[in-house]
């Protein structure tokens, strides 16, 4: 099930308080070190950061949406600044390591089945398979043929009924009419577009067809790097953000 940010953020804002109150129960340890340069264990760090009372707990109910118990409240504001010394230290110090960007992340998603492998299907890994043109006139209306899936925009591209270029100029007017309202862009790069649109053009003009993804206009989230393109993790931090290189994803 989709869930919104902001189910997201007030359900881990429920995880940080209740995480308070089970490290509250239990009796501090400032003996039990780990291994050096790894954080403490729960609960058991020298206490660090502002002071926090039962009313600041209670400030931060307002925006959670949840109301806790009076005992409760007095209970995670007794240990707070114990229970978040960790998360302080991973971005003051001691015990604080940056984080490169070419880093890769700690997890990987691989949607392959166990015991099955990317070349079980004799097709030398790729396994794509397009799917059969069904010959769909393009229509006269553009919201149709914004609306059309990208297997059939792709053959209208490949037959030249339509242009890269005039595609993409029917996503640029949608976004400039729609956006203002359903705010679904961070960054729009208009010229950007509209020059990789043309050569993707030139090329289909020349018989450099490239295959079903050529001219099809795309975007990409404002988490993955783009090159001279400003990169915001949707986050004020990252506003001005610009990296020096398209991630792996965006390249091409």
């Amino acid at each position: 099930m989709a869930r919104s940010r902001r189910d997201f953020l007030a359900c881990g804002a429920l995880g940080v308080l209740g995480a308070a109150l089970d490290a509250a129960q239990t009796p501090a340890n400032p003996s039990n070190q780990q291994t050096p340069g790894a954080p403490p264990a729960f609960g058991t760090a020298t206490a660090v950061g502002p002071e926090v009372n039962a009313a600041t707990i209670g400030e931060a109910e307002k925006l959670v949406r949840i109301e806790m118990t009076p005992a409760d409240r007095a209970q995670a504001a007794g240990n707070w600044r114990e229970a978040m010394a960790p998360l302080y230290e991973r971005r003051t110090g001691p015990r604080k390591m940056p984080l490169e960007a070419e880093v890769s992340p700690a997890t990987v998603w691989n949607p392959v089945l166990p015991g099955i492998s990317s070349e079980d299907s004799g097709t030398g890994g790729n396994q794509f398979q397009r799917s059969p043109d069904a010959h769909a006139p393009m229509p006269s209306n553009e919201a149709d043929i914004a609306f059309a899936s990208v297997a059939q925009l792709s053959r209208w591209i490949e037959s030249r009924q339509i242009t890269s270029e005039r595609l993409t100029q029917i996503y640029l007017d949608r976004l400039k009419r729609f956006d203002p309202k359903l705010r679904c862009v961070i960054t729009l790069t208009k010229d950007h577009a509209l020059e990789q649109a043309q050569r993707a053009d030139a090329e289909i003009a020349a018989g450099k067809y490239r295959g079903p993804l050529h001219g099809i206009p795309w975007g990409a989230k404002d988490l993955l790097d783009t090159a001279g393109i400003p990169t915001t993790y949707g986050a004020e931090p990252y506003r001005n953000r610009v990296p020096a290189k398209d991630s792996a994803v965006a390249s091409g």
